[in-house]
């Protein structure tokens, strides 16, 4: 072969070799998308200063500030009394989340107008489903909800706690020099759910069987329902963007006059006036309902207050319900 030949040769060869080389770096990176993601976020971040985490609803916020403790900021978009449902982000909203470090959110459609955000932050930055941990067969498909899960997981205690270890391993992804501290934190946090769970399940027990029975405005309490031994009501459906009309009025009139239902309740998140509807109605069949009190449904209280946190919120509600129902 001729000299030049050879060169040409060896050319052809040295280049396919370089292209082959970066064919399978590119097939790696691509197969580790989402921790090649939290390695870029590792690699910017300054190890002595805290991960900043955003977050949607208020049970979430309090949820990562349980387990991320003196390691993590905390900003939520959503406060106290907002619903989810109908939630629509800000472009202050878009910049808390472009400026995290990592997201958690609900999932099972909770934040319904914000699924797409949570798909398009997802391709930059750790982005989490504190829902993801959970079984399939755990969760609640009701006939109504047009082959969708019941988002109101934390009304089950023990489906929190899975929610609870999603955010302690999306921290730890995220942040691994302080996982020891993110595990420590959760196993704190799994026992004090566990004696809220039994602390729930003594004071439904107060109850005579026949009157657990929850009317609410809409039906965010199937999973505590579920869980606890209580029969569940709503004025609307899983989520407060279905509506509702006077048929749907008259068939709970109807429910309460014949099981002499004798208080059902409000929410934080849902106008009054909806209840104030069935109350009236019932009354004009005869039959007095009271208000029962305001229950904490789709976002915690107000902070500082003893429904500012989950346990706070969850204790609340109880306390609530076994007082009016017993």
């Amino acid at each position: 072969m001729r000299p030049k030949k050879r060169l040409a040769e060896f050319l052809r060869i040295g280049l396919f070799a370089l292209a082959l080389i970066g064919l399978v770096f590119l097939s790696a990176c691509g197969e580790k998308g989402g921790s090649q993601k939290s390695a870029d976020v590792r690699s910017d971040r300054d190890p002595s200063s805290k991960v900043r985490v955003t977050t949607t609803t208020t049970m979430i916020t309090d949820l990562v500030q349980q387990i991320g403790g003196e390691f993590v900021e905390v900003t939520g978009l959503m406060g106290p009394g907002v619903d989810p449902h109908l939630y629509k982000a800000t472009q202050g909203d878009m910049n808390k989340l472009k400026e995290a470090d990592v997201i958690f959110y609900n999932g099972l459609n909770l934040e319904g107008k914000m699924g797409d955000i949570f798909v398009r932050m997802s391709r930059q930055k750790p982005t989490f489903a504190v829902s993801e941990y959970i079984p399939e067969d755990q969760l609640r498909e009701p006939e109504e909800f047009e082959g969708h899960y019941d988002p109101h997981i934390w009304f089950d205690v023990r489906l929190w706690k899975k929610a609870a270890e999603r955010v302690r391993d999306g921290l730890c992804e995220v942040d691994p020099a302080h996982c020891e501290a993110y595990r420590a934190n959760t196993e704190r946090y799994l026992k004090e759910l566990d004696e809220l769970d039994a602390y729930i399940r003594a004071r439904i027990a107060e109850i005579p069987e026949g009157q657990r029975v929850l009317v609410t405005a809409h039906d965010a309490f199937g999973y505590f329902g579920r869980a606890y031994g209580v029969e569940v009501r709503g004025l609307q459906g899983i989520s407060t963007d279905t509506e509702y009309g006077l048929k749907d009025i008259q068939e709970l009139v109807d429910f309460i006059v014949e099981r002499k239902i004798k208080a059902i309740f409000v929410e934080s998140s849902v106008p009054r006036r909806f209840i104030e509807a069935v109350v009236e109605g019932a009354r004009r069949r005869g039959h007095e309902v009271k208000i029962g009190g305001e229950l904490y449904s789709d976002a915690l209280g107000e902070p500082g207050t003893p429904a500012g946190t989950y346990i706070g919120m969850f204790r609340y509600n109880v306390d609530t319900i076994v007082e009016a129902l017993k």
